[in-house]
């Protein structure tokens, strides 16, 4: 495995912000609108990402037995940030997802577990774009914030193996956000499995590879 990269806070929270500046007319070019970025989003988000590279400076498997914890951290980042009294308002929520998270059928941290090591050995943006197919899925891994959580997932996964992280931003919105409605409305076996999701995952993995800009990786 490659030497983790560490993530450029700055640039990355930059990007969000033209992003947000441009939610509107980003929008517009959606095939399924998504709800506006605010200030709240935008900010837990970017905590999600200082998150991300403080695990990454530990050099933390979060696929390793013991730490999925820190997963849930993610999740509950991206919906509460550090807001104590958020998450006090959000503790029945946030138990609920823990149990979700772990115990439930077909879909739980040890599905995508076993995806991961089956695909060690694929290329970066292959297990990268897999784990957030894995995540947006019907059942989805998470009880809310199953796009925002995924994407810190994905780069996680991205930077640990030497790549630059995925951040949103105005020229790849569209290409993220459409892919992943129609990856949030499949379900993960049947079907889909067969037919609509790996074609799915062959489209993330080619927009992650696209857009890997080493900006938003530290110097």
């Amino acid at each position: 495995m490659a030497h983790p990269n560490r993530l450029d806070i700055d640039k990355i929270a930059a990007s969000l912000k033209t992003v947000q500046d441009n939610f509107d007319r980003i929008n517009a070019t959606l095939d399924t609108p998504r709800d506006p970025m605010t200030d709240e989003v935008r900010r837990n988000m970017i905590a999600g990402y200082r998150e991300v590279d403080k695990i990454l400076g530990r050099d933390l498997d979060l696929f390793r037995m013991g730490e999925s914890a820190r997963l849930l951290e993610l999740n509950i980042l991206v919906l509460c940030g550090n807001d104590e009294a958020k998450r006090r308002d959000f503790a029945h929520h946030i138990e609920e997802t823990r149990e979700r998270f772990y115990d439930q059928p077909g879909g739980g941290i040890g599905v995508l577990v076993e995806w991961l090591q089956h695909h060690k050995n694929a290329n970066p943006w292959r297990r990268a774009a897999g784990a957030y197919i894995h995540i947006l899925s019907q059942p989805q891994l998470f009880i809310e914030g199953n796009h925002r959580t995924g994407s810190l997932i994905m780069s996680y996964l991205l930077a640990r193996d030497g790549e630059p992280p995925f951040v949103l931003s105005v020229e790849n919105a569209k290409a993220y956000f459409d892919p992943s409605t129609l990856v949030k409305e499949s379900k993960r076996h049947g079907l889909d499995l067969l037919t609509k999701l790996p074609k799915l995952s062959r489209r993330l993995a080619k927009l992650l590879k696209e857009n890997a800009k080493k900006r938003h990786l530290s110097a």
